[in-house]
Order: C-alpha cells, then structure tokens, then sequence
C-alpha cells in the first residue's frame, strides 16, 4: 500500500479519515467526495507531500482552513466545496504556487480575498462564491492571467470592479453576482475577449453600458440585471452574435431598443424588463428566430402591439404588462404554438378578447387583467387548461360561461351578471376563485369542493350561505345584503337548521384530504367490482398475514383488512348514522368522522358527498385512492383499512389520525408550539423517507402529485403520515407523462406550467415548499417569490435563517438541533431549485437524512439566506437520476 498513488472514495459512508492515510506518502490524489467525515481537515494529510489532488468536497467538514496547507507544495488542484468551513482564507495558501484549480464555494468563509492570492499564477479555476466574504476585491487578481473561470457570487464583496481585472484575458467565465459592488462596469471589460459567460447581477453597479461592450464577441450569456445602470442599451450589443441570453431586468435603462438587435439570431431569453425604456415596441423584434422569452413588462410603451411578435413561433413567455399599450389585443398574438405564459396586465388594451383564444392549446397562464377589455368572456376559454386566468379589474359583460378548466381564476371588478353556473364549480379543484365586485344574482351552488381562497363580494348573491362555505371569514361574502347563514355578520336562514352545535372533537378544516371519486353503483357492479377485487386479492398475498373479509349483500359491497368481520350496520350504529357531532373535518369531496368499532378500535370514514356519489368523472380518483393505498405499505404512509359501497352512501376507511393536519397544527399556535423542533425535523425526515419510497422502491414509480400540509397527518405521536393519493399517478418510462395540472396552489413546481409533464422532481419541489412550511411555520409564499425573483440576490442577502424561523418555538439550544435545522434548510432550498434536473432525488434527500450528524460551530442569525440557497448538495450527477 505504501507505493499506492491514486485513491478514490467517493460517496460512501466514512465518518473517520484513518490516520494510516498519512503513510501513504507516494499518493498523489485523494479523493473522498461526498463523505460524512464531520471533523476538521485531518493533519495527517500534511504529510502527503507528493499530494497534487485533494477533493474534500461535501464532507461536513468544519473549523478552520489550517495554515499547514501551505506544506502541501504540489497541489494542482483543491477543491474543499460544499463543507462548514469557517474563518478566514489562509495566507499561507500563497505557497501553493502549482495549483491550477481552488474551489471552496459553499461554506461560510469570512474575512477577505487575500492579496497573496495573487502569487498563484498558474491558476485556471478560482471559484470561492457563496461565502462570507467581505471588502474588495483584491488588485492582485490581476496577476492571474492563466484564469479561465472567476466565480465569486453570493458573497458580501463591496468596492468596485478593479480596472485590473481586464488583464485576465483567458477568462471565459466571469460570475461575480450577488454581492455589494459599486461603481461602474468597467472599460476595460472589453480586453476580455474570450468570455462566454459575463454575470454581474445583483450588485449595485452604477453609470451606463460600456459601448465597448460590443467587442465581446464570443458572448453567450450576458446577466446585469438588479443593479442601477442607466442610460441606453448601446448599438454595439448587435455584434454579439453568438449571444443566447440577455438580462437587464430592474435598472434604470432609457431609450428605445436599438435596432442592432434584430442581428442577435440566436438570442432565446430577453429580459428587458423593469426599466425606463419607452417608445413603440419595435416590430424587428420577430425578427429573432429564436426568440424563446421575452420579457419587456414595467416600462413606458406605448402604441399598438406590433403585428410581426406572432412571428415568433418559438416563444413560450411574452410579459407585456405595465405599460401603456393601446388598441386591440392583436390575433397574430393568439396564433403562437408554443406559447404557455402570457401576461398584457396593466396596459390601455380595450375591445373583446379575441375568439382566436383557443388556438393556445398549451398556454397555462393567462394574464389581460387592468386593461379596457370589453364584450363577454369567450366561450373558447373554457377549452383550455389554464394555471392562471386573470381576466379582472376589466369592463367585461355578459354571464359566466359554464365551462373553466382552469386552477386559479380571478374575474373580479368587472361588469358580469346572472348566476353562478353550477357547471363552473364542478369541471376541476380551483385553488383560488375571485367574481367579487361584478353584478351576479342567484343562489350561491353548493360546491362539490372547496377552494382554498373564494370571494364573492359586493355582487347581488341572495340566499343561505352553502355549509361548506361556513369556515371562509366574513370578507368572503360581505355586499351581498340578501345572503343569510351561519357567518358573522349575516343573519340567520329562516328555515335552515343550526349546524354550528357543539362537537365533542377537534375540527380540522380540509383534514383528511382525500379524493374519492364513484360512478353510480350500476356502472360499478358490472365493471368495477372485478378489478377492486383482484387490487386487493394482489394486496392480501403481499401485505396481510391475516384475510381480509370482503361482505357482499344486495346493494352492500364492502371490504375491510381487519381481522374478523365488520357488518355495514357496525358503522352507522358507530356514527349513529353519520351524525354531526362525530365529524372532525370537512373536504373538497366528503367529511370525515371519527368512529370506534364494536372491537374497540378508531378509525377515520371518509364518506363521499352526494355529489359526488353521482357523478361517473370523479372515478378516475377513487381508483387510485383505493389502488395505491392497497399497492404501498410504509410507515410513514396513512394505512386503508377497507372501504364500502352502499346504496345508501359510500365510503373509506383510514387509520385514524389523532393530531388531525400539519396544516391545522401549524395553524393554531398551542399545537404549534406541541411542535418543537426535533418533532419538526422528524417530520420532514418522515414525508422524505416515504417519498423515497414511492419514488424508487415502487415499480413503476409513484409520483404523489400534491405534497401539501394539508395532506401530512399527524399521529398521537406527531409522527407524519402522507395521505390523499387521489391525484397520484404511476410514472411510465414509455411515455411522454404529460398530465393535467393538478395540485395545490402553492405547492406546485413551476415547470408544470410550461410542459405539463409529471416527474419524481414535482414532488421533490413540492417537499421543498413543505420544508420550508415546516420550519416557517406557515406557507413560505411571500419567500418563494422573493428567491425566484431575477433580483432576490439583493433582498436576501441579508437575511439570515433566524429571521424566517418560526418565532412561536424558542431557538434551538443545542448544536445539533441548530446543524439539523441548517440542513433542514439547505435541503429545502435544494429541492426548490428552478431546473428539475438541479434538484436532488428523494432517495438522496433520504440517505443524507438517515446519516445526519450536523453540529455546527456558528449560530443561526450567523447564516445568511443566500448561502444556504446556493448551497451546492446534491450537485454529483447521481443526484439527478
């Protein structure tokens, strides 16, 4: 061994770097990547002499950067990325005159760039980002001349760009984003010739673009937005072009757009928006064949929409919103194939929306609102599957038409009249509906579902207020004078019963989630029956010791995982026949009671509303719900016990769930508090273990769809249980998995907008709202905007952890509920990343969370927001499959 010269052992589980490593003194590379050593750098490294690669990169390695570095004179390449190193870069890494790359991106260094850094002039690759670091950037730099890569975003750099930086002529990557820089770009930029990538974003440069900037032929990338340039976008941009994307949202650029621009064919991203830019909108824009989004919102155009932006047959995203647009909406617009987003909000656009609507087969967000707009709502909306309809603050007319497939949609301060359809509450589960402020009469329809937010305001609705409305807050229904119910300030139904009694348990508002949908009893005997039963005949020869009793009389079908038997008059006499007093919650397609068994145990009936026992659509999810939760078996996944089809109702029955929600406990401070931090991180640990599971343990794979708090139940224990697999879907590696979007309005992974393809990563995003949720305490909405804006940088980068944590709960006293809290957080941000394939796969997160031993050294207002969102776990390619 003592001759050995390469060794790599990468992505295991060594928690102890043998001090027999030390003997090795031939070794030249070590390689141990991704290892939960959780110590400081060994010393017996230093005597690895001949060592020229060290790659200790994601080890958890904490403390300090020793001095004894320096000794390992034959070093080309370090890389200590991804650890919790602290304190300052030692100058004695100055001696290290050999090393062509130093990478220590992602730990939480402080202090400044040492000017000794200079004296490494053979280095190629100098990436220190996502740090702590602080003051200028060193003059020194400008010995590098070797350097292909300078990467020194996410830090709290200030002063300005050094004129010496122009010298670095092999430069083909410069990212110095996300800091505190001054000053203007400077001139000298232009001697860099070879770069691909310029990235300057969230600074606070100052002082116009250089015209110089032109010379930078090989330009590929080009980001300067959320930063205070101003004057003209310079003519000299039209040379570049080899130029794909171009960014200089949130400045203080004027002018128009020059037409140089039409010379950029390659260009797929412009993001002009955000800035003081006026004029006409120039037609030369569809010109750009490539063009794949265009965003020129929040700037003073003016005049028509130009004709030639239908031309651009490859955009997917038009913003044109805050502006002062003018005219008709044009139909050359309504003939893009591939739009999927578009937004005119805000302009002085008047006349109808164009019947031409339908042609956007694939749009998901659609966004006309505070314009002009006139006529009626064009039946063709209806057809399409839409994220986002916001048609309000318009003078649109006419009656609602009885058709929306669409999540959230707002049509409020308009001029619309006659009834609610009941047809509009019944095609899909909205998240979000607005008709507030128009001039709608008639009945409120009883709802098959509820919303997450409703408001029917200042219209004319008489009537009672529907139960399932009763939960929505005043502000829900206030302008409707001749509304009456169960809800402050309105009064009484004459007629109507008091269902506001007392109940002898917790009410959990959308506990139990789960969607249950059933075609009538004749379609289920003659087709249904079968398949349910070989579903569990597959299910008893897999998970039960003990038969299952299936009960079949008449118009009775049921089946229970019991032992013994269980009659069907055992359930109504439990819940005497499913009186109120024994609901504990109400959701979008049933209540759910709480009932004991003549054997003694609990358990939890979801029983179907009448609606829905009616309607064949709604099969599609009472199969699933019956087919995985008799498919999967986890711990942390809630258990069907049976369920049971009568003429009389329909119902599930589930592990009963004593806590109710994670949604209710966060919701109500003394559970909150119940939840401290170890039960928290728990929690998380849980939903992640049994995503892991359904991701990589079931075959085909099982994507859950709609990861909410809503659907995590709590047990007696405040131990975590996924729940509500109506939506779930089995992922088939030969298809293209292109669904409907459906979900929870908050929850949902931002590419489902756009391509409508399921993957294992829409649950991984949606776990990273729920991480989030979880350590908030409440949904991180207004966060998640902030990070996905073009210029989070700047706002968060001062934030620290402590500042977004629940401040019901004390902060953690221990270090390793502040290590654990830390990692809670960077896994978080990490399945939040905006690229799919960015985020890690939850058989990852659940190994990592399986070996987590995290005490840190720091506290939690000492960890910044922006270091833990460019954090870089997960990044080896095993991550991503």
């Amino acid at each position: 061994m003592e001759n050995l010269v390469f060794l790599n052992l990468t992505r295991n589980l060594i928690v102890h770097m043998p001090s027999a490593i030390g003997l090795l003194t031939n070794l030249t590379h070590l390689i141990m990547t991704s290892n939960p050593l959780q110590s400081i750098i060994p010393p017996h490294i230093w005597n690895l002499k001949k060592l020229m690669t060290l790659h200790l990169g994601n080890c958890q390695l904490h403390g300090s950067i020793p001095p004894n570095i320096g000794k390992l004179k034959s070093l080309v390449n370090l890389h200590l990325s991804r650890n919790m190193l602290v304190g300052p870069i030692p100058s004695s890494i100055n001696n290290l005159t050999n090393l062509a790359s130093l990478v220590l991106n992602d730990n939480q260094l402080k202090g400044s760039i040492p000017q000794e850094i200079g004296r490494l002039t053979n280095l190629i690759t100098l990436e220190l980002s996502s740090n702590m670091l602080v003051g200028p950037i060193p003059s020194s730099v400008n010995h590098l001349t070797n350097l292909a890569s300078l990467v020194l975003y996410g830090n709290q750099l200030n002063g300005s760009i050094p004129q010496e930086i122009g010298r670095l002529t092999n430069l083909i990557t410069l990212d110095l984003s996300s800091n505190m820089l001054v000053g203007p770009i400077p001139s000298s930029v232009n001697n860099l010739t070879n770069l691909a990538s310029l990235v300057l974003y969230g600074n606070q440069l100052n002082g116009s673009i250089p015209h110089e900037i032109g010379r930078l032929t090989n330009l590929v990338t080009l980001h300067l937005s959320a930063n205070m340039l101003l004057g003209p976008i310079p003519s000299s941009l039209g040379k570049l072009s080899r130029l794909e994307s171009f960014s200089l949202y949130t400045n203080k650029i004027n002018g128009s757009i020059p037409l140089e621009i039409r010379n950029l064919k390659r260009l797929t991203y412009l993001d002009l928006g955000a800035n003081n830019l006026s004029g006409e909108i120039p037609s030369f824009l569809g010109l750009l064949p490539s063009l794949s989004s265009l965003y020129l919102d929040s700037n003073l155009f003016e005049a028509f929409i130009p004709l030639d932006i239908g031309k651009l047959k490859n955009l997917t995203v038009l913003y044109l919103s805050y502006n002062k647009l003018t005219g008709p909406i044009p139909s050359s617009l309504l003939h893009l194939p591939n739009l999927r987003g578009l937004s005119i909000a805000s302009n002085l656009l008047e006349g109808p929306i164009p019947h031409e609507i339908e042609s956007l087969n694939v749009l998901n967000h659609l966004n006309l609102s505070d314009n002009k707009l006139s006529g009626r709502i064009p039946l063709q909306i209806g057809g399409l599957s839409l994220f986002q309809l916001d048609l309000s603050h318009n003078i649109l007319g006419g009656d609602i038409p009885s058709q929306f497939n669409s999540t959230n949609i707002d049509l409020s301060h308009n001029h619309l009249q006659g009834l609610i359809p009941f047809r509009f509450w019944r095609i899909t589960q909205f998240s979000l509906i607005d008709l507030s402020s128009n001039k709608l009469t008639g009945m409120i329809p009883e709802l098959p579902f509820y919303p997450t937010r409703i408001n029917l305001s200042f219209n004319s609705l008489r009537g009672q207020i529907p139960y399932g409305l009763l939960n929505f807050p005043p502000e829900t229904f206030i302008g409707n004078k001749d509304l009456c119910g169960s809800v402050q300030g309105f009064r009484p139904c004459p007629s109507s019963p008091n269902v506001n009694r007392e109940r002898n348990s917790k009410v959990v508002k959308h506990n139990l989630p789960i969607v249950i949908l059933v075609p009538t009893l004749l379609f289920f005997v003659s087709t249904f029956v079968l398949v349910i039963f070989i579903l569990f005949r597959r299910y008893r020869a897999k998970a039960l010791k003990s038969e299952p009793s299936p009960t079949k009389n008449g118009d009775l079908f049921c089946i229970w995982n019991f032992d013994g038997k269980i009659a069907f008059e055992d359930i109504i006499k439990a819940t005497e026949d499913f009186d109120i007093k024994y609901c504990i919650g109400t959701g979008g397609y049933g209540s759910v009671y709480r009932a004991i068994l003549p054997s003694g145990k609990v358990v939890a009936l979801k029983k179907l509303h009448r609606l829905e026992a009616e309607q064949p659509a709604y099969d599609t999810s009472f199969r699933n719900e019956i087919k995985f939760l008799t498919e999967i078996r986890h711990k942390n996944i809630v258990k069907l016990h049976g369920f049971c089809l009568h003429n009389r109702c329909m119902f599930l029955i589930y592990e009963y769930m004593e806590n109710g929600s994670l949604f209710y406990a966060l919701s109500i401070d003394e559970e909150a508090v119940e939840l401290d931090w170890t039960k928290r991180v728990n929690i998380v640990k849980g939903v992640a273990h049994a995503l892991s599971y359904m991701h990589h343990d079931c075959n085909p794979p099982i994507v859950h769809r709609d990861i909410s708090s809503n659907n995590i139940l709590l047990n007696s224990e405040l131990e975590a249980f996924i729940a509500d697999f109506g939506t779930a879907r089995l992922l088939d590696p030969n298809s293209s998995n292109q669904t409907v979007i459906v979900g929870t309005y908050g929850y949902i992974a931002p590419e489902l907008a756009y391509s409508l393809v399921v993957t294992e990563k829409c649950d991984v995003y949606s776990f990273g709202v729920l991480a989030l949720e979880i350590l908030m305490g409440k949904h991180p909405g207004e966060l998640l905007s902030t990070l996905s804006s073009t210029s989070s940088p700047s706002n968060i980068q001062n934030v620290m952890l402590n500042e977004i944590l629940d401040p019901r709960l004390s902060p953690p006293r221990s270090r390793k509920m502040t290590g654990d809290i830390a990692f809670v957080a960077v896994i978080a941000f990490a399945c939040l990343r905006a690229k799919p394939k960015a985020r890690p796969t939850m058989k990852s997160v659940s190994q990592e969370f399986l070996h987590i031993k995290s005490p840190i050294s720091v506290h939690l207002h000492e960890i910044s927001l922006i270091k833990l969102k460019n954090h870089d776990m997960f990044m080896s390619g095993e991550s991503y499959k």
